[in-house]
């Protein structure tokens, strides 16, 4: 067990993931609505144009084509229809049952509510700082590697009992594999280290963490994930 100083610095609520869509996603996605040149599209038009390319099809049609994008290699034709139905009316990357296409879900569903002046359900995933202090600095070194893991055992501890994080997860957080970590932290970014702290930027959906805003600073213990000694 490590020992750490857990300090909440900022907290945000986001309908949008950052870096989500680049342009060559927004051109990737013209093209399969049938736009002919979207390498002549201006940068700050990418958008917009997407937007507009989208909303020319019914709503289920959209999220296919979106669905289609993101997860071509993952789900079958069959799935897709399916799920661009759901996603009209459900909030899939919090009831979707694979983890690791809640992120995903989620982009999907961003770009088409934005498209679609609210058709689809609104997105709420949650961006914060957070700076773990340290007294013995080889403590550090759990972060190196499958950071999430451990970070996630050191947030819970300042989230209330009931939290569905802790409800749902109380096995993988109190012992040594929790192989769903990345999936619920989306993205994770270490932004400043100093030889006894680390501070994190963590993207998450609002569902998993969004009570950490309420967290003080406090002090939690952590362990990293057992490395698997083969290879998978």
């Amino acid at each position: 067990m490590h020992k750490f100083t857990v300090e909440r610095l900022t907290f945000d609520t986001l309908t949008q993931l950052p870096n989500s869509w680049e342009p060559a996603d927004y051109k990737a996605l013209l093209t399969k609505t049938g736009y002919d040149n979207p390498d002549e599209i201006a940068a700050n038009e990418l958008t917009d144009m997407t937007h507009m390319a989208l909303t020319d099809l019914e709503p289920t049609e959209a999220a296919q084509l979106v669905l289609e994008y993101l997860f071509e290699d993952q789900l079958t034709t069959g799935q897709i229809e399916n799920l661009a139905h759901q996603m009209l009316t459900e909030k899939l990357w919090e009831e979707n049952p694979e983890l690791g296409q809640h992120e995903g879900f989620f982009k999907a569903t961003q770009l088409l509510y934005t498209a679609y002046n609210g058709k689809f359900p609104r997105a709420e995933a949650v961006q914060f700082q957070v700076q773990l202090t340290t007294e013995d600095a080889e403590a550090l070194t759990i972060f190196n590697q499958q950071p999430e893991a451990p970070l996630l055992r050191l947030l819970a501890q300042g989230m209330p009992h009931n939290t569905l994080l802790k409800r749902l997860f109380h096995e993988q957080l109190d012992g040594t594999s929790f192989p769903e970590a990345p999936s619920i932290i989306w993205q994770l970014m270490p932004s400043k280290k100093t030889d006894s702290s680390v501070i994190f930027d963590v993207v998450s959906s609002a569902y998993w963490l969004d009570d950490f805003k309420y967290a003080d600073t406090y002090e939690a213990t952590t362990q990293a994930d057992a490395v698997a000694e083969t290879a998978e």
